[in-house]
């Protein structure tokens, strides 16, 4: 006789079902909710970002809806019972010199080989599948050289790099995720650090950076959407888009984009573009300085606007590689001069948080601000997910008064 547990997972093999969340539920970000109707005095609906790894290891983007109430109390709005899985639109249409000019910023091939070869018989605009085709009677016609095919290779890595999901509008947020899409992340989608962007006009844009992971290597990538519906997948290429952990400020600085960056695995650097796929050049801001971050410094989420200057939360690694959360001050005019820094952990694992997937971790993806206190969403040893608050004055005190 079979129990219920045999029957559930005969269920699953037939109905390929799996789980998403099995493994871990880690490494949150928040956002102010673009819906904010129907609240009550001085509350704030946001929406939680999370990592959820599952069968195979393969880590996808989940969300979860909240209130934040006057009394900063956390109320996780109902988890829907379904899943819905996006559907994939296959619209986006390339204009092929500005492909050219991508191409060509991109700085991975030999420039005396043009990329003309595989394009010249398509015309001004063309599709992914026209791309795919020409590639294949490429393949078939020509000889080609190991620059050559790796122009190719970049051609199709670039191409894929956009994509666009939409989730249907029946849908709750919690019951949205997005899978793995491209080859770059078949692997998984990791630490998507979500952020409110205003642009110049007023407009409201939801940016995450992600790390991409095809089960070798990382690459950077970006995200865009202005309602959690629809989302647009877009590459981010440069001599930057090498490592994890690139967080976009909330705004242009000076008029351009600027992001924090840690480019060498080990310290905490800014970069501006004036193109928000595109990042050459950084400045380093921080350094390991306390035992607590020895190892190494990062962000843990996109930089918080205060009137005091530009909220960083970080963490550090230091002994027996246990990683904590600090904080940092920048100015707002001039976000590479460092106002000031924690001197010990804002946070540090507790007897419950060190046991887990990954031993002695504590991480966030991004913070958010709520009737004067910071909200820090954090994971546990990468397998759950808590949250903490802090009055925000007494923070930037501390951080004024650091140095």
């Amino acid at each position: 006789m079979l129990i219920n547990h045999d029957k559930l997972l005969i269920g699953s093999y037939f109905t390929v079902e799996c789980s998403i969340e099995s493994a871990a539920f880690f490494n949150p970000s928040v956002v102010e909710d673009p819906d904010q109707s129907e609240l009550g005095l001085d509350e704030k609906r946001v929406i939680f970002s999370f990592r959820a790894t599952g069968e195979g290891h393969i880590s996808s983007l989940v969300f979860r809806s909240a209130i934040i109430d006057k009394n900063n109390n956390l109320i996780i709005e109902p988890v829907g019972k379904m899943l819905a899985e996006a559907e994939r639109i296959k619209r986006h249409i390339y204009n092929k010199k500005s492909f050219i000019k991508k191409l060509d910023e991109m700085h991975d091939f030999d420039n005396k080989i043009s990329p003309v070869f595989v394009l010249e018989n398509l015309g001004d605009r063309f599709t992914y599948g026209e791309l795919k085709k020409a590639v294949e009677e490429t393949r078939k016609t020509h000889q080609l050289s190991p620059n050559k095919e790796l122009i190719i290779n970049q051609m199709m890595w670039l191409a894929l790099s956009h994509y666009e999901i939409e989730f249907s509008l029946d849908s709750a947020i919690s019951e949205r995720v997005i899978f793995p899409i491209s080859d770059t992340e078949k692997n998984g989608i990791e630490d998507a650090r979500f952020v409110k962007f205003k642009e110049e006009n007023g407009e409201v844009i939801y940016y995450a950076t992600y790390t991409a992971y095809d089960g070798i290597s990382i690459l950077p990538k970006l995200l865009a959407t202005k309602d959690f519906y629809h989302f647009k997948g877009l590459p981010v290429h440069g001599e930057l888009a090498q490592n994890k952990g690139m967080a976009l400020f909330p705004r242009k600085i000076n008029g351009k984009y600027a992001i924090l960056c840690r480019i060498d695995g080990v310290n905490n650097y800014i970069a501006y573009s004036d193109n928000i796929n595109i990042w050459r050049e950084a400045k380093l801001i921080q350094r390991p300085k306390y035992p607590w971050e020895f190892v190494q410094v990062g962000n843990c989420g996109s930089p918080i606007e205060t009137e005091e200057g530009w909220l960083v939360i970080t963490h550090g690694v230091g002994p027996m590689r246990e990683y904590v959360l600090g904080a940092s001050l920048y100015e707002l005019d001039n976000p590479e001069k460092e106002i000031g820094r924690l001197k010990t952990p804002l946070l540090a694992p507790n007897n419950e948080e060190r046991e887990g997937y990954v031993p002695n971790v504590i991480y966030s993806c991004g913070s958010i601000i709520h009737n004067k206190n910071l909200i820090i969403p954090y994971g546990m040893s990468d397998c759950a997910s808590t949250c903490a608050s802090i009055i925000l004055s007494e923070l930037l005190n501390e951080l004024k008064n650091s140095k």
